[in-house]
């Protein structure tokens, strides 16, 4: 589905955007308009300056912070994007940032900038792996304890590498490696009706029906 945009929302993205791109000079390295969205690319190591002042700027007051997700190219260098989705409720209007990182190399926590942070970081963290300095309790989130690796990469397997059931011996739930039965692994995408070699019930017509509804 096309969503139509009219010209006034990529006017006002314009007149947006011609205020950012002289403020933010050298840490303005990407920005495009698509769907009636701003987005711009923003080094990591001024991503908590930009958003600050995205917030308090009187022509911004982009003062909510709707969602912080992960993004994941393993064909890149620099294989994860930050997106940070802010929102002006004043200026009724919205924008994307995003910041390239590695796995290596940890991205500022914004919760100093915004407190609901917090948790959106904490969940990039468990499902990309996706570091984050001077959070204050970098911890999993929606995975078990001690879970191995982190879920949403797209090089994570799609058995994963454990898996948990109830081991009425010990009384206790247990992890084990995967281990799929033959019976998942081999498919014959037969109908189960047309690879039945014997005469179901009600396959057959009853007494006086072969010859049709007419006779």
């Amino acid at each position: 589905m096309t969503i139509a945009v009219g010209p006034e929302v990529t006017e006002n993205l314009e007149d947006l955007l011609s205020l950012i791109e002289p403020r933010l000079g050298e840490d303005l390295v990407a920005h495009g308009i698509s769907r009636g969205e701003l987005t711009i690319t923003v080094p990591a190591s001024a991503i908590v300056r930009v958003l600050a002042w995205l917030r308090d700027e009187p022509n911004m007051l982009m003062k909510e912070l709707v969602d912080l997700c992960g993004v994941d190219y393993p064909e890149r260098d620099q294989r994860f994007e930050v997106v940070y989705h802010l929102l002006s409720m004043h200026h009724n209007m919205r924008m994307r940032v995003k910041v390239l990182t590695d796995e290596m190399t940890p991205v500022p926590s914004i919760t100093g900038v915004h407190r609901s942070a917090g948790w959106f970081e904490r969940e990039a963290w468990d499902m990309y792996g996706i570091l984050f300095s001077d959070h204050p309790d970098l911890r999993r989130l929606l995975t078990d304890y001690g879970f191995d690796g982190h879920p949403l990469r797209k090089d994570f397997p799609l058995t994963g590498h454990v898996e948990l059931r109830y081991d009425p011996e010990q009384a206790r739930v247990v992890y084990e490696p995967v281990q799929l039965r033959q019976d998942f692994r081999t498919f014959d995408f037969l109908s189960p009706w047309e690879g039945a070699a014997a005469e179901l019930p009600g396959d057959g017509k009853a007494p006086g029906e072969a010859g049709g509804a007419g006779n």
